[in-house]
């Protein structure tokens, strides 16, 4: 059975963290409103996470890269378990103050680090308050 990865990027004031459909319950839920906001600097206000002025901003001027590398550590030890044990849902969530900036760049980020390490999962990316930007691996 192969490994499910959901990740998702939320919005702390417009729904809290995703609730886990699977029925295993909870999984991982990251809070990325410690690092510094690119929504409040104007040129950035209508981008989201994906747009590169966004993850130049994210990657030089914040605590963002150390911040992911910590994440990676943290899911790395739980994903070699899931696949020990052939479990086949793992929920990693990050969120942010309104689900377009830091909590987008954050999933994107770390799906991406998922999927060359891990080919063999599944991932679905889940922006829920940037649906348009969802999309899935496998």
């Amino acid at each position: 059975m192969a490994l499910t990865i959901e990740i998702h990027s939320f919005s702390y004031k417009k729904g809290g963290i995703p609730k886990d459909n699977s029925g295993n319950g909870g999984g991982f839920a990251f809070d990325c409103r410690g690092i510094l906001n690119p929504g409040r600097v104007e040129e950035y206000k209508t981008q989201t996470g994906c747009d590169t002025g966004v993850q130049d901003y994210l990657e030089t001027k914040t605590e963002m890269p150390d911040f992911l590398e910590l994440v990676k550590s943290i899911v790395s030890i739980n994903i070699d378990n899931y696949i020990g044990r052939d479990f086949d849902h793992l929920q990693i969530n990050f969120g942010c103050t309104g689900g377009q900036h830091r909590s987008v760049y954050a999933a994107e980020k770390t799906a991406e680090f998922i999927r060359k390490k891990y080919p063999q999962t599944t991932i679905t990316l889940n922006h829920d308050e940037q649906p348009q930007l969802n999309h899935e691996y496998k």
